[in-house]
């Protein structure tokens, strides 16, 4: 539920009001200049789209624009995960995936992955990739482009430090972009990503209206909106259990987000 300072529900693609969820306390990130050393042009100022990661050199260039949906000309999409990673049903999803052989994407607060790097590892050896979710999920449409950049580049230099190279990914907190965050994201080598079905599991709904959610809006080259941290997540995990195999049996295919 959005906390009495969030100053609105950002509205994600569709219209529908994406909530504010609750997420253990922590310090606000440093100022960028207590943050780990970087080269002097490191975070200067870059096209919206055109260069490679300032950290990852071989990686492609960032895409501007933000992505709900994954190109495919089959029944490939994507299964994403936000708001860890945590001890509890982080690893519980990795089991539902790896009993199906099935790849997903976790974007990662850095508040969580700082405390469970040892999630990271894992999540990254059963074949997932670790994306940015920011380091402690706040609102960046009423942030300041400075802590913005912080909180966008803390994560990264965590995760690159954590798993030896940075994420080319991020998703902002409640999907709310503007277009101050998005020249950030890309500064810092990501391409930004929404989602086109949002599973609700953050409100809790139950199980079973939580694989309703998803199944009813099925699509090719959807993007599914879930979450393994933030909360008890035991409704994701059950409903994971029972729609998974069902999108398997009807021929679609989880991939993970690349661009």
């Amino acid at each position: 539920m959005p906390d009495t300072d969030t100053p609105k529900a950002p509205v994600g693609r569709n219209g529908a009001a994406h909530a504010a969820k609750p997420h253990p306390a922590a310090p606000a990130p440093p100022a960028r200049g207590t943050l780990p050393v970087q080269a002097p042009d490191t975070y200067r100022l870059r096209p919206l789209a055109g260069e490679p990661s300032p950290w990852y050199p071989d990686a492609p260039p960032p895409h501007a624009e933000v992505a709900f949906t994954v190109p495919t000309r089959t029944r490939e999409i994507a299964l994403t995960f936000d708001d860890g990673p945590e001890p509890s049903f982080t690893p519980q999803v990795l089991r539902v995936l790896r009993s199906h052989d099935v790849r997903a994407t976790f974007f990662v607060l850095g508040e969580c992955a700082v405390a469970f790097p040892e999630q990271l590892h894992a999540i990254v050896g059963d074949g997932h990739i670790v994306a940015n979710h920011s380091w402690t999920h706040p609102q960046f449409t009423t942030l300041a482009p400075g802590r913005v950049r912080s909180e966008l580049g803390r994560t990264s230099d965590l995760i690159e430090k954590t798993l030896g190279s940075p994420p080319t990914l991020a998703r902002a907190p409640y999907g709310d972009w503007d277009r101050a965050s998005l020249r950030i994201c890309n500064e810092l080598g990501m391409s930004p990503v929404n989602w086109s079905i949002d599973s609700l599991d953050w409100t809790s709904p139950g199980a079973d209206r939580i694989a309703r959610n998803i199944m009813s809006e099925m699509k090719p080259g959807a993007i599914v909106l879930s979450h393994d941290g933030g909360g008890d997540r035991s409704q994701t995990v059950a409903a994971l259990k029972w729609y998974l195999p069902r999108l398997l049996d009807e021929g679609y295919t989880p991939i993970r987000v690349e661009y």
